[in-house]
């Protein structure tokens, strides 16, 4: 395992991230996947620790992840579903968290449909003197750090299996595409890759992209670029990401329909030729075949690194626990 200088007590926001952070995170989990390569999986890194997922919205990848991430570092798991928890009885959300806090726990990972809910238990810990850190699993319209952080490991990796460091997208080119304004992903992946010194492109219909989003490239080492066309957005890429229409979260017509979405912004093979000849393309999860991107090229390996990103997801969030709950020790 990399020594490390690592003094952040909680994962809230990829915002303030310093460049040391980011290079501390992708190879303390490289070290992670070494082991996660292993015929033993398992290494007693948080034996006798606790990781309550605290799960206030339904998720597959990241609980999954996280719960799977827990149990290779030895860690003992509690697990939370709204739907049978006391919460249907009235109980708050911050009296849930300090009933899991009154059990021990040492690592709450939230995620909520609401922006900010993750920040609100973790200021409760600390007006509490609890030596309990908060990580954020995606809030609303927030963020998804860890979501961001194994994004960029899949990448890094690619680029560099044996040292994955920030410092390799400088200059490349990346492109996201698809529903931006409703995507906490989008988000934390906008502060990841302009620190890397990339140049980032994010193209969507207008109604998913407002002008706003240019003010997250100020002062930043990347550059940021807005578009409402896709074809400026894909020339020379070096990686393409595709998000998700989160229909869930649209509160007004924002598309005309699905199948013009996909004829405009949809990726597919032959929108790919405008990328540079050896481009990647990504995407977080849940796919939505056909509309977001060709169910063909999701599942062609030349291309794709949909897959690599949920098998980096686990290395990527034992670090994480790993680097919160070392000092529990």
């Amino acid at each position: 395992m990399p020594t490390t200088n690592w003094t952040r007590h909680h994962i809230l926001t990829l915002a303030d991230f310093t460049p040391a952070e980011y290079n501390i995170v992708l190879q303390t989990a490289a070290s992670f996947q070494e082991v996660l390569s292993r015929r033993t999986k398992k290494v007693p890194t948080l034996q006798g620790q606790v990781v309550a997922n605290l799960f206030f919205e339904p998720s597959t990848r990241t609980r999954s992840s996280f719960e799977l991430a827990a149990k290779r570092l030895s860690a003992d798991t509690l697990n939370f579903a709204s739907a049978t928890s006391s919460m249907t009885k009235g109980e708050t959300i911050l009296d849930t968290a300090k009933t899991y806090l009154a059990m021990g726990t040492d690592i709450m990972v939230i995620r909520h449909r609401e922006a900010g809910v993750p920040n609100a238990i973790a200021e409760e810990m600390d007006r509490l003197g609890a030596k309990v850190s908060v990580l954020n699993a995606g809030d609303g319209q927030h963020e998804h750090p860890s979501q961001a952080l194994l994004d960029l490991f899949t990448i890094c990796t690619l680029l560099d299996p044996d040292y994955p460091h920030l410092e390799l997208l400088k200059g490349k080119k990346i492109a996201i595409v698809g529903d931006i304004l409703h995507s906490r992903v989008a988000r934390s992946n906008i502060w990841s890759f302009t620190a890397s010194g990339a140049e980032l492109h994010l193209a969507a219909p207008p109604t998913l992209l407002p002008k706003l989003f240019a003010d997250y490239g100020k002062n930043r080492p990347g550059k940021l670029f807005l578009h409402w066309e896709l074809e400026p957005a894909l020339r020379d890429a070096d990686f393409v990401m595709t998000l998700r229409l989160q229909k869930e979260r649209m509160t007004a017509h924002l598309l005309p329909s699905l199948r013009e979405y996909h004829q405009l912004f949809g990726i597919a093979r032959s929108k790919l030729q405008l990328c540079k000849p050896n481009v990647k393309v990504l995407h977080p999860g849940p796919v939505n075949r056909g509309v977001e991107i060709s169910s063909d090229l999701m599942d062609d390996p030349e291309f794709s690194l949909i897959q690599n990103q949920v098998t980096s997801g686990v290395a990527v969030r034992m670090a994480l626990l790993y680097l919160l709950g070392s000092g529990k020790t």
